[in-house]
């Protein structure tokens, strides 16, 4: 967890961060919140994967590090009991107040609350970088092979198993369809070119299943 840990701190500290050791303290609460027993998806694999992402596009980002700490708090709270956008919005504050502590300037902290609102419907305007490349990174697991593609619908099923079959068949295929419904899945050109068909592919092969 150290390589993640020095990512975080890289972050917060390009980001105009002024108190080491309160960035030392958020990345420790988030990363706790990160390896909850609860999550099977939502684990530390799926934010290296999503930071992963953001280093490899970051050229492409107005505020690059602001993108990156906005991808450590955005499944920073993850409640599968909870509806709507609550975890996006407890997410958002959680990361805010880690990061007004910290020393971000306001301005920071408002960008990355922000960022992460973003990943609760994946709606992102049209000139609008770094939306784009979190939400991206976010989505990036819709493009998998078939195999990855499969193990992570089952993970998402694990954190659901309070839910009786019917009812989630009903509630993930509603999240599907909104996901087939947006223009496009991936906003960012190489993205888009590599991974939208194979995306949709996989959302509409899952779809399938559920009904």
């Amino acid at each position: 967890m150290d390589e993640l840990i020095d990512r975080w701190r890289n972050a917060a500290r390009a980001a105009g961060a002024t108190d080491p050791a309160a960035v030392e303290r958020g990345g420790a609460r988030l990363l706790a919140g990160w390896r909850e027993p609860h999550r099977h998806y939502h684990t530390v694999s799926h934010l290296r994967a999503v930071l992963d992402v953001v280093d490899t596009y970051a050229g492409s980002a107005r505020r690059p590090d602001l993108v990156r700490l906005s991808a450590w708090c955005h499944d920073a709270v993850y409640d599968p009991r909870a509806g709507g956008d609550a975890n996006e919005r407890a997410s958002a504050e959680l990361g805010g107040d880690l990061l007004a502590a910290a020393g971000l300037p306001a301005d920071a902290v408002t960008g990355v609350r922000r960022l992460v609102l973003l990943t609760a419907g994946h709606a992102v305007g049209p000139d609008d970088p770094d939306g784009a490349l979190l939400c991206d990174a976010d989505l990036a697991i819709l493009a998998a092979v078939p195999a990855d593609y499969d193990r992570y619908a089952a993970a998402v099923r694990r954190e659901y198993a309070h839910v009786a079959d019917p009812d989630f068949r009903a509630g993930r295929a509603a999240v599907l369809t909104g996901l087939l419904a947006l223009p496009a899945l991936y906003r960012l050109p190489e993205p888009r070119t590599r991974w939208e068909s194979r995306a949709r592919a996989n959302l509409t092969r899952e779809l399938a299943t559920l009904r």
